[in-house]
Order: structure tokens, then C-alpha cells, then sequence
């Protein structure tokens, strides 16, 4: 990938896009070389500005790491959005949901980067520091099955928010432990588990 084209001097930026140019940068550099390696000012030259607007518009290197992820996560969240009017039952929504995630997580070059060189920079987004993403996850996952109630394949529980939550936290420790006794490597694995043992856990 190359740098980011500097701003045009025709053309003012807003503070937004200003935004948005850093966080692409700083993912090539991050992708590139890791966050260990990676300073503001590559940042800053990959985004075609300066390391004044860089702090200005995100913050310090701690604080564009949490932005990337959080950006990436909500990317997720929101490709899943599109997932309810592609299927007719429950149990094809659910298992597309969870192959869906899981092979997001695992091609996504950013993450493995970071989870095989730079785990600390990781593991907190997903544990000590998760709450944000875990209830926009959450969130997110009610939304889908008031979408599959309001389709007519499912009904309605009155604690769909609680099995979602419940739902989103086995797929979390998926992600924690992705290795376990249960063979769930392949989309064929993931597809057959969530259809057995995802899917009661809205319907019963």
C-alpha cells in the first residue's frame, strides 16, 4: 500500500476526514510493521499530515491503537447487519453469523499480527479493557434477532437482550480460546456447532 496523498490546498479537510485518513494509516503501519514500531510521525506521514493534527484528532500512539480496533470491530458488527434478509430460518442466521465472525477474526492481518508479535497491545481490547466492544456486540446481536423475530423466525422471548448476551459471550471465549476439544477449524465445524449448540440458547 502506498501513503495516503497529502491534502489538497484546494480542498479543506474536516476535522473527520482528517480522522478517518489518520486511523487508514496508522492500519497500514500497524498491518506493516506493528504497533511496537510504529510512531506518530510514520503515522503521520503515512496520513499526509502533520503530528500535531494527529494528536489533535486522536491522541497519543495508545490512543490510535484503541481507535483502529474499535473501528474494526464496528466494521464487523456492521457487515453482520446485513446478515438477516439473506436467510429464511434461525438456524442458517446464526451459523453464518458465527462463521462470519470467527473468520473475520482469524484472516483479519491486523489482529493475527498482533496476536502471534504484540499480544499485550490485543488481549486488553478483548479483556480488561472489553466493555465497550462488548456491549456494542451485544447490542448489535439483539438487533439481528428482533430482526429474525420481526421475519417470523422466531418468536419473541420476553429476555431476548440476556440471550443475546449470553450468545455473544460463548462466541467471546471462542475468540479467547480458540483452541479446545471440539474440532471448530473449518466453516463446515463452525456451521454444525452453532446450528446444535448456539441456536437453543435463543429458542429454549
Amino acid at each position: 500500500m502506498t501513503a495516503a496523498s497529502p491534502t489538497s490546498t484546494n480542498t479543506p479537510e474536516t476535522d473527520d476526514s482528517a480522522a478517518v485518513r489518520i486511523l487508514d494509516a496508522a492500519l497500514i503501519q500497524f498491518e506493516r510493521v506493528g504497533v511496537k514500531k510504529t510512531t506518530i510521525e510514520d503515522i503521520a506521514r503515512q496520513a499526509g499530515v502533520d503530528r500535531a493534527t494527529v494528536y489533535r484528532r486522536v491522541g497519543s500512539r495508545d490512543d490510535v491503537v484503541t481507535a483502529v480496533f474499535s473501528r474494526e470491530v464496528a466494521q464487523v458488527l456492521a457487515d453482520l447487519r446485513s446478515l438477516p434478509g439473506k436467510h429464511d430460518t434461525l438456524d442458517d442466521l446464526v451459523a453464518d453469523v458465527l462463521v462470519t465472525i470467527v473468520g473475520r477474526w482469524r484472516a483479519h492481518p491486523l489482529v493475527q499480527r498482533l496476536l502471534i508479535l504484540e499480544p499485550d497491545r490485543v488481549m486488553p481490547h478483548l479483556t480488561t479493557d472489553s466493555a465497550p466492544t462488548v456491549a456494542m456486540t451485544i447490542l448489535t446481536t439483539e438487533a439481528l434477532l428482533r430482526e429474525a423475530v420481526t421475519a417470523g423466525l422466531l418468536p419473541e422471548p420476553p429476555d431476548l437482550l440476556a440471550r443475546a448476551e449470553v450468545l455473544c459471550r460463548v462466541v467471546h471465549s471462542m475468540i479467547l480460546a480458540p483452541t479446545g476439544l471440539l474440532p471448530l477449524r473449518t466453516d463446515a465445524e463452525l456451521d454444525a456447532f452453532a446450528r446444535e449448540y448456539l441456536v437453543p440458547i435463543i429458542t429454549r
